[in-house]
């Protein structure tokens, strides 16, 4: 699980994370390096069973809502994936957190995957590490979102997706192992 604070409301964070849709931030290089990028999401986040499609610079993924509590929870399961790192790792689900935190607000973001490369135990501390990269990168572009708050933002070199062809291609089977949280 990878929190940052920020001076809003948790309302007013939740609202924003509903319409979220573009990272504005460029990555890190070495977010750059490992994985696909985030470009934006198409779907309904406010409903449970609801399917949002979530586009990257090499493919897609696909979740499914499955618990809202607004302000505070939005859990998610991953029932597609298609970007080109199904070999090394697989995307499970995830959930945002949000809460008031000594007068500020926590936004929580946490990921469950799994990941195929061996041995485990050397690649287990580099995915968590890489996973918080991408955490933070996700975070700070919803809260460069924020007029209020005083981010340096990088733009996003990233070309527009408008006229891509991104559905979702039939279900992909994979090997069920034990499930990593982070």
């Amino acid at each position: 699980m990878t929190s940052i604070g920020c001076d809003e409301t948790p309302e007013t964070v939740w609202s924003r994370m509903m319409t979220y849709e573009e990272v504005p931030l460029r990555p890190p290089v070495l977010l750059r390096a490992l994985l696909p990028q985030p470009r934006r999401t198409q779907g309904d986040k406010t409903c449970v069973e609801a399917e949002v499609l979530c586009l990257y610079d090499s493919g897609f993924l696909v979740k499914r809502i499955t618990k809202v509590e607004p302000p505070h929870l939005l859990q998610f399961d991953v029932v597609q994936q298609r970007l080109g790192i199904e070999g090394c790792i697989t995307a499970l689900g995830g959930s945002y957190e949000i809460r008031s935190v000594k007068g500020r607000t926590e936004i929580a973001l946490a990921t469950k995957y799994q990941g195929y490369l061996r041995p485990r135990y050397l690649w287990q501390p580099i995915e968590r590490f890489i996973a918080h990269q991408f955490h933070h990168h996700i975070l700070n572009g919803m809260c460069a979102s924020f007029p209020r708050l005083d981010l340096v933002a990088r733009p996003a070199t990233a070309g527009d997706l408008a006229g891509n062809d991104f559905a979702p291609p039939e279900p992909i089977c994979t090997t069920p192992l034990l499930r990593s949280q982070r």
